[in-house]
């Protein structure tokens, strides 16, 4: 917001937010070209040069229309764009997101609008870069379930390219621990789990379906656990699934068992599992032996 006085009267301009983000990106735009010590009539070469090659005039920037695009926030046609990235040796994402256009956001755009058919998605193949954290708590131990959000000591953004060494199997995914079997098989060990801390309370009720059912996250005095959850007097019941080597557990609460949130999202890999023997301090009975295997 911009204000001025004028004869005792005060005027309030609003500027948009998407006429501020042109006018910088002008600005970015010229710093680009004078770093590389380029006049606005090298550029209309360069541009022509360019529309040549694809037959399309629409790529050309003459000086005037280069100077309106660097001092007074017009935005350059999808062409020019391409254009300027060309010329400038700049990734054409990085001017776009110059512009207020983050392609890296385009993952979370996509739940703002639902197609009512299935279909295959390609719009966040032009993502570049992911938040992730970039360093745990030296306490973390991927064996045990634990609150990733408090392990995690630095968030920070990564080039999709470097992730490329993360694969290998001699890495665990963090958040759910690998030898939690509460909630097997509607979650696995080793099952990635998003929280809803504002959903903390215990809902009581009939479900059609355990997919229906809440599953809860809670912290323990042993650690942290998924479970499903009832409430009876001070004491939390935490129900296990039924096909589950794990024992119903009833503990005080909140004293002795806190629930954290509820579980809203899940992400987990299919096809790596391992003999009942090996489970730590499980002895399932024949039954439960034939469920898990």
């Amino acid at each position: 917001m911009l204000q001025a006085a004028h004869k005792g009267t005060r005027i309030v301009m609003q500027v948009s937010e998407a006429r501020i983000a042109s006018l910088v990106a002008g600005n970015n735009l010229r710093a680009s070209r004078e770093r590389l010590g380029m006049t606005m009539r090298d550029v209309e070469n360069a541009s022509m040069r360019l529309a040549t090659r694809h037959g399309n005039e629409e790529f050309l920037i003459n000086p005037s229309r280069l100077s309106d695009i660097e001092t007074k926030g017009l935005v350059p046609s999808i062409y020019r764009l391409y254009t300027l990235a060309i010329v400038y040796r700049c990734d054409l994402r990085e001017i776009l997101s110059w512009y207020g256009v983050d392609l890296n956001l385009a993952a979370a755009d996509l739940k703002l609008t639902l197609p009512p058919k299935s279909h295959c998605s390609k719009a966040v193949h032009g993502t570049s870069v992911v938040q992730m954290p970039t360093r745990l708590d030296p306490s973390f131990d991927s064996r045990r379930t634990s609150h990733l959000s408090r392990m995690v000591e630095k968030w920070g953004v990564v080039p999709f390219t470097y992730l490329s060494q993360f694969a290998s199997d001699k890495y665990n995914v963090p958040g759910g621990r690998s030898e939690d079997f509460t909630m097997y098989p509607l979650l696995p060990p080793g099952t990635f789990l998003q929280v809803d801390e504002s959903k903390n309370k215990v809902l009581t009720g009939m479900w059609r379906s355990e997919i229906e059912r809440p599953i809860y996250f809670v912290e323990t005095r042993d650690g942290y656990t998924c479970s499903w959850c009832m409430l009876k007097g001070d004491y939390l019941v935490l129900q296990p699934h039924p096909l589950s080597p794990v024992q119903v557990r009833v503990l005080r609460h909140p004293q002795d068992a806190e629930v954290i949130g509820q579980v809203v999202g899940i992400a987990l890999k299919l096809g790596d599992w391992r003999p009942v023997e090996s489970l730590p301090d499980s002895k399932p009975d024949s039954k439960e032996r034939v469920a898990l295997n």
